[in-house]
């Protein structure tokens, strides 16, 4: 019986100590969720706008298909840009990207991807390490972007994907990536990246008139880079905030859980400690009515 005491004593602690640990961590998302909140919130706006017309410039000009980026060609080799986090303990946040990668390339490139012409770039090291196992061909040079995350680093691995494509190294590309809603909900999403997509003209709307100054060709040669490069680190934002709230919202209900348990344990402890008092006083008693007999 006291063998049983000192086990449940040994969890209760143990259980104690996790607690401990997982209300500390729900501070520090909590604390790394407003920063990054602050910052998608403030920069979505800007990047839906500047991709918005990038799309309207593109599907208006009657020489789009002259634009290299914006060059539409029969697909056979593709890329996907995977944005995951570099920790765990953030629920199923990794392995809904991980999910989602693997689904796009079934639906949509299952052909590319059986004659290996699927390439997948990872940011972050959580994708890399899933998909790497999985047998998917990765790429770690942009995978520790998050080790210094700033428009400069991501601004390198857009321009690296801008530059593969026009080489025609690859004929799509695509972002899978987390986009916040909040601390609760993320909305995962596979977002193509290039060709820069057309929007379709609404039923009855007119076409629009862009006067250009100065000439388009210098004006989209100079816009386009800029543009997709907030694109993307839009996109690395967006996975931020989702990691740190999909980690709170983990650690918030890892804490609640840890309360359940203690209340189950330390009712295991008391019956276990009352059975041992009422067998110690069954003895005592016993014992001093076989004195007296």
């Amino acid at each position: 019986m006291a063998g049983q005491l000192k086990e449940v004593r040994n969890r209760i602690k143990s259980v104690q100590s996790t607690q401990q640990i997982t209300k500390a961590m729900k501070m520090v998302s909590a604390a790394k969720l407003r920063r990054a909140q602050e910052a998608i919130v403030q920069m979505r706006p800007y990047a839906r706008k500047l991709q918005e017309l990038l799309s309207n410039i593109v599907s208006n000009s009657d020489g789009g298909s002259n634009i290299k980026l914006a060059e539409e060609r029969p697909v056979e080799k593709v890329l996907l840009i995977a944005i995951t986090s570099d920790r765990g303990l953030c629920g199923a946040y990794n392995s809904n990207i991980v999910k989602l990668a693997k689904l796009t390339i079934a639906e949509k490139y299952s052909a590319q991807n059986k004659k290996g012409n699927v390439t997948i770039w990872n940011i972050g090291k959580k994708g890399f390490e899933s998909l790497s196992k999985s047998g998917y061909k990765t790429n770690a040079t942009f995978k520790d972007i998050y080790l210094n995350l700033s428009f400069e680093t991501v601004q390198a691995a857009a321009q690296a994907a801008m530059k593969a494509f026009e080489n025609k190294e690859f004929d799509a590309i695509e972002i899978i990536y987390s986009e916040f809603k909040n601390a609760a909900t993320q909305q995962f999403t596979a977002e193509p990246f290039l060709p820069i997509p057309k929007t379709l003209p609404k039923a009855g709307a007119k076409k629009s008139d862009f006067i250009f100054e100065p000439e388009k060709d210098a004006l989209i040669a100079e816009l386009m880079p800029k543009i997709l490069n907030t694109q993307l680190f839009k996109a690395v934002l967006d996975g931020s905030a989702s990691e740190h709230g999909a980690r709170m919202t983990a650690m918030d209900k890892a804490s609640e859980n840890a309360n359940e348990l203690l209340k189950t344990l330390k009712i295991s402890y008391n019956r276990a400690r009352q059975a041992a008092i009422t067998t110690e006083l069954t003895e005592i008693v016993s014992g001093a009515a076989a004195l007296q007999g």
